[in-house]
């Protein structure tokens, strides 16, 4: 795929497969469904990590238009870890701030990474079909990924040790078994309607219209959010710059309109010529309408993403509204999450226990993203006339009283959860500070490696457990060659092996010589000690891994 493709007009040819002609139905380890952003991060995972895959789709485009654009901090550093990273981050628009807008007036502005010392920025924007062509692209490198377009899964039956998959192509259909089915067929998921499966939550009665606008504007690559502006009263706009001179254009519209009626550019143009008039870096701008469309969210989970040997992940399980771009996102980091416990218990390293805990931590992880959705949404969008006295007095507060900001809520911006609670976790047995606590996602720091040559800590991590060791020969002979479960523990010395440049190591892990932070392969902390024993790091190396402790010697 040439970096110059028109990715909305690319294709991918459907090509039969040798499955297709087996007189029996051939079983597969891993079969995907649904070749979006969540489908091929998931592959590339496990094809990394040994397993093979085969992903299936009933579409053979990338998806049109921008949909998903803003992708998080967290997510950059899952695709670097994929292969890909650079390249979204190259061609995307970084952005940290946001500003907030009361009709003519600011607000409030924030940065939502004030602080140096991170190698990806807080939000990349893309459109979603850039990010889903260079995992495409990716997926081809790897031969243990199978991706076959245009072939419809129209049956799922699950068994005892496999699933059984009825599969619709241009030459007919053929069945498949696959040990695990993982769903990332998005929100109107067929796995889940071929086994009777539902998303339960609430339907938010108001309607808004995307456009995307290409136009040649010398203006900052900011978040910029209206209340009730003078250009679109009594309703919200949200604006933000796209590559390739695009600009995507929220428009709240109201539960009454007519979504065939408000499509037509007819109807677009004005709004934006409007919008475009009310700002001096942009009133002059010419444009071109390059895509629309009209939607009405959800913010809805299913009870239980796992179904013994069926898992649901992204959409499929999840949604939420745009606001505070955690669509995409939270659907790359379930495949983050449940791309080594697969691999892990596919190689039997663990048990098929581990494969509940991904169920467990990111049903939470969706509890907290509609939470936070919700909550601006309803600020967004108030419906009786107390709430919208309220928001508006917040929003009046804010331009001069810190605890009003507090307050203000046009989509609390996706952030990694802190998977407090999980089974996989070792609680903190001393005092620690800062953020790094058990469940909590790695931060990265710039570090200096042995050869001299500047890095980062993240680029340093293992495909498996990693020890991040406050210098202390002592504790660092202690758990040399310690193996569970098939995992080689990595060892990272701070101080020794790697040089902490700035110090935000130690400041950010409360890191101090002779303490240790386990991190999980997916780069969530799992454990931290002051000076731990090597029995201490092996025993939250199992319960990591959901494996039964290890019995206690006889005396």
């Amino acid at each position: 795929m040439p970096a110059d493709v028109d990715f909305q007009a690319r294709t991918f040819d459907y090509v039969p497969h040798a499955d297709q002609r087996a007189a029996a139905p051939v079983r597969r380890p891993v079969v995907i469904v649904g070749a979006g952003p969540v489908g091929l991060a998931l592959a590339i995972d496990l094809a990394q990590r040994g397993i093979p895959v085969t992903v299936l789709d009933n579409d053979n485009r990338l998806s049109t238009g921008s949909r998903a654009i803003c992708f998080a901090k967290r997510t950059l550093e899952i695709f670097d870890r994929l292969g890909c990273g650079d390249r979204v981050v190259a061609k995307g628009v970084s952005w940290s701030v946001g500003k907030v807008f009361l009709r003519d007036e600011q607000v409030w502005r924030f940065d939502l990474l004030p602080e140096a010392g991170h190698e990806r920025p807080a939000f990349v924007n893309l459109q979603q079909y850039y990010v889903e062509g260079y995992l495409a692209e990716r997926a081809a490198q790897l031969p243990l990924v199978d991706l076959r377009w245009r072939n419809e899964v129209v049956a799922t039956q699950p068994h005892g040790d496999h699933v059984a998959l009825t599969i619709a192509t241009p030459d007919g259909q053929y069945r498949l078994e696959a040990d695990h089915v993982v769903a990332c067929d998005g929100s109107r998921s067929a796995v889940r309607r071929h086994l009777g499966l539902e998303s339960k939550g609430r339907t938010f009665r108001d309607r808004f219209l995307i456009a995307d606008v290409r136009m040649a504007v010398d203006a900052p690559a900011e978040r910029w959010f209206w209340f009730d502006p003078p250009f679109h009263p009594d309703q919200s706009v949200l604006l933000h710059r796209q590559p390739d001179g695009v600009w995507r254009i929220d428009f709240q519209l109201g539960w009454d309109a007519d979504p065939e009626h408000e499509k037509k550019p007819e109807n677009i143009i004005p709004r934006v010529k409007a919008l475009l008039a009310h700002s001096p870096a942009m009133k002059d701008a010419g444009f071109t309408l390059e895509w629309a469309s009209v939607y009405t969210f959800a913010c809805m989970r299913m009870d239980s993403f796992r179904h013994g040997r069926v898992l649901f992940a992204g959409d499929a399980a999840h949604g939420v509204s745009p606001f505070g771009a955690r669509g995409a996102n939270s659907g790359v980091q379930d495949a983050d999450n449940l791309g080594w416990k697969l691999a892990a218990v596919l190689q039997r390293r663990a048990p098929d226990a581990l494969l509940d805990t991904y169920a467990r931590e990111r049903e939470a992880a969706a509890d907290e993203n509609i939470r936070h959705s919700t909550h601006a949404t309803d600020f967004i969008t108030p419906k009786s006339a107390v709430s919208r006295l309220f928001r508006d007095a917040v929003l009046a507060l804010a331009r001069t009283q810190p605890f009003a900001r507090t307050l203000v809520n046009s989509g609390r911006l996706s952030t990694p959860t802190t998977l407090h609670g999980s089974p996989l976790n070792t609680p903190d047995a001393q005092p620690w500070a800062g953020t790094m606590v058990p469940g909590a996602a790695a931060a990265d720091a710039r570090v200096t490696r042995a050869d001299g040559r500047d890095d980062w800590l993240l680029r340093q991590l293992g495909d498996g457990f990693t020890a991040l060791v406050g210098h202390d020969p002592a504790i660092e002979r202690a758990l040399q060659d310690v193996h569970v479960g098939g995992f080689a523990l990595k060892i990272l010395a701070i101080g020794g092996d790697l040089i902490d440049t700035d110090g935000d190591v130690a400041r950010r892990y409360d890191l101090r010589p002779g303490s240790v932070v386990l991190l999980r392969p997916d780069a969530h902390v799992c454990a931290r000690w002051r000076e731990p024993t090597r029995g201490q790091v092996e025993a939250a190396l199992r319960r990591a891994l959901a494996a039964k402790p290890e019995p206690l010697p006889c005396p």
